[in-house]
C-alpha cells in the first residue's frame, strides 16, 4: 500500500484531467480528483474533498496538491479534520508537474513526507545541486528508437526504474542536462526517436542503473 493523491481544484474537469496525467505516470498509485461543486459549477466542496481524502488513503498516507489559494484552505481544512491530522499532507507545490513527480515518487514506494518533497521540488526546478554517492561513475551512449522518445511514459518508466538505487544518474542531449529520476527533468530535453543521448550514473549501484535504463531502450520502452 503506497501513498495516495488528490488533485484539489476549482475545475472538476481539471482536477480529473490532472489526475489522469498523474495516473499516466504511476499506474500502481491511487490519484483522486476533487474538483468543483457539487453538479459541476466551479469551486471547492470540503465533502468532495474529504471523501477523496479518505478514499485515497490506503494506509500510507495522503498528499493533496490544489490549484488556487481557496482551493489550498479547503484542502487544508480536510486534513485538520482527520482523526490523525499526520497522515495527510497539502503541499505547496505546482498542480501539474507537482502531481506528476508525486506520483511517480509514490510509485517508487516512497513515504508520505518524501511524495510531498517530491512535489514541492518540482515546483523548484531539478537543478539543485547534490552529493554525488561514492562508488564508479559509467557513461553509455544510446540511441532512442522507440517512437515517442523521452515523452510522458518512458520518462515515468526511465525515473522508476531507477526507484530504491544509491545512484546518481544523469541523461544528456546536446548541451541539455537533465536528472533521471525526474520525469519533468527527462521530458523537458525534448529528445525524439533517432536522438543519441548520453546516460551517465555514479555511485554504488551505477551499473546496476545503467542496465535498467539499457533494458528499457532496448526494449523500446514496450511500445
Amino acid at each position: 500500500m503506497g501513498v495516495g493523491l488528490v488533485v484539489v481544484s476549482h475545475s472538476e474537469r481539471l482536477a480529473a484531467g490532472v489526475a489522469e496525467l498523474a495516473a499516466q505516470m504511476a499506474p500502481d498509485v491511487v490519484v483522486l480528483p476533487a474538483g468543483g461543486l457539487a453538479g459541476g459549477a466551479l469551486g471547492t466542496d470540503f465533502d468532495k474533498v474529504s471523501a477523496a481524502l479518505s478514499d485515497a488513503d490506503s494506509g500510507s498516507g495522503v498528499v493533496l496538491l490544489y490549484d488556487l489559494g481557496s482551493a489550498q484552505m479547503t484542502a487544508e481544512l480536510a486534513v485538520e479534520t482527520l482523526g490523525d491530522p499526520t497522515r495527510a499532507i497539502v503541499a505547496d507545490a505546482p498542480l501539474v508537474e507537482g502531481a506528476v513527480a508525486a506520483a511517480v515518487e509514490a510509485q517508487g514506494g516512497k513515504d508520505l513526507d518524501a511524495v510531498a518533497r517530491a512535489a514541492v521540488a518540482a515546483g523548484v526546478g531539478s537543478d539543485i545541486e547534490q552529493a554525488a554517492p561514492a562508488g564508479e561513475t559509467i557513461t553509455e551512449e544510446l540511441e532512442l528508437r522507440n517512437e515517442v522518445g523521452l515523452h510522458a511514459r518512458p520518462a515515468a518508466l526511465l525515473a522508476r526504474s531507477l526507484a530504491g538505487l544509491q545512484a546518481d544518474v544523469r541523461v544528456r542531449l546536446g548541451d541539455a542536462e537533465a536528472d533521471a529520476a525526474s520525469v519533468l527533468g527527462l521530458m523537458g530535453l525534448g529528445a525524439r526517436k533517432g536522438d543519441r543521448v548520453t546516460l551517465v550514473a555514479s555511485g554504488a549501484d551505477a551499473g546496476e542503473a545503467v542496465r535498467r535504463v539499457l533494458e528499457l531502450v532496448e526494449g523500446n520502452f514496450g511500445e
